[in-house]
């Protein structure tokens, strides 16, 4: 009986002590004010990355494009892995990469069908070619997964001007193109045939769309960028309608869930990413269920005039 409970009491103090272990690698802010200066760059860079994810995002919802986002990090990916491999700079193998892999779809996918199935092909094929070059790089395992999943202290001032200069152009862009790429991405028939050159914006859109993911992918790696420029949005799509605040809360959620990722991660010892991404969803289920509640409300009070 005494040798039952030294076991059990054995047992229960490694399960605590693996608890705390658990807890402590997720949330340790004891040298919180020292970290906090080491990456303010970062911190920029998520902010940044929050705005350029949370309007582009709008026209993905739009257009439909979840799945190209998915299939453009997968060939920033590759490219990023293929600059480390032979000592480019990781930020333009990513950015061509995406480039790339937007031009391929911009080019081939002109319907849906066809952009589905060309993104399915490139998907496996950049993955692939991500694990090679990794796999035959010699240097530090942090840099391998970070590619994956994002590195909180990997922007330093170079690459954060890098990342700012390529922001403002995707955001320069977005500004020029916004009310036909609106037209076009609600009813592409109907602009095409009032003149709108559907198909020219669509290849600038894809372009634009690349170099959004190839920054992206630098905060969050190339497996989760899709919680910086689809979640936003959608949960933005959920609690409004408006052409003005859906892009404004858009912008708002992404630059929540980026740099509160980054603070949250700060103070641990795992990625970035599933601060990030944890953030981002349960911002998109507060919205689901705030729209929900509201199109009951709307509909209650729609009905209860006929049934009176």
């Amino acid at each position: 009986m005494i040798a039952q409970l030294a076991a059990s009491t054995v047992a229960t103090s490694t399960l605590t002590a693996s608890g705390d272990d658990w807890w402590n690698r997720m949330f340790n802010f004891d040298d919180y004010g020292e970290l906090l200066s080491l990456v303010h760059n970062s911190i920029i860079a998520g902010a940044v990355l929050g705005l350029v994810g949370g309007l582009i995002g709008v026209f993905v919802m739009q257009r439909d494009l979840a799945f190209a986002v998915h299939g453009i990090s997968e060939l920033s990916f590759a490219g990023a892995a293929a600059a480390l491999l032979f000592g480019i700079d990781v930020v333009l193998g990513s950015v061509l990469g995406s480039v790339l892999a937007a031009l391929l779809i911009g080019v081939l996918g002109t319907r849906a069908r066809d952009r589905n199935s060309i993104i399915g092909v490139l998907m496996p094929f950049g993955l692939g070619l991500g694990v090679l070059f990794l796999s035959l790089y010699p240097g530090r395992a942090a840099n391998k997964f970070g590619l994956l999943t994002g590195q909180i202290v990997a922007v330093d001032d170079a690459r954060l001007g890098v990342l700012i200069a390529i922001s403002a152009v995707v955001i320069a862009g977005l500004l020029v193109i916004w009310r036909p790429l609106t037209f076009a991405s609600v009813d592409p028939d109907v602009a095409a045939a009032r003149g709108v050159p559907t198909r020219a914006l669509s290849f600038v859109f894809m372009l634009l769309l690349g170099l959004a993911v190839a920054m992206a992918v630098q905060v969050v790696g190339a497996l989760l960028v899709l919680s910086l420029l689809i979640t936003p949005a959608a949960a933005a799509t959920q609690i409004s309608a408006s052409r003005l605040m859906v892009p404004l809360l858009s912008v708002v959620f992404a630059v929540t869930s980026a740099v509160g990722g980054i603070l949250l991660a700060l103070g641990g010892n795992v990625p970035i990413s599933p601060y990030v991404t944890t953030i981002s969803f349960v911002i998109y289920v507060v919205c689901r269920l705030v729209g929900r509640r509201r199109s009951k409300r709307g509909w209650t009070r729609r009905a209860t005039p006929a049934a009176a």
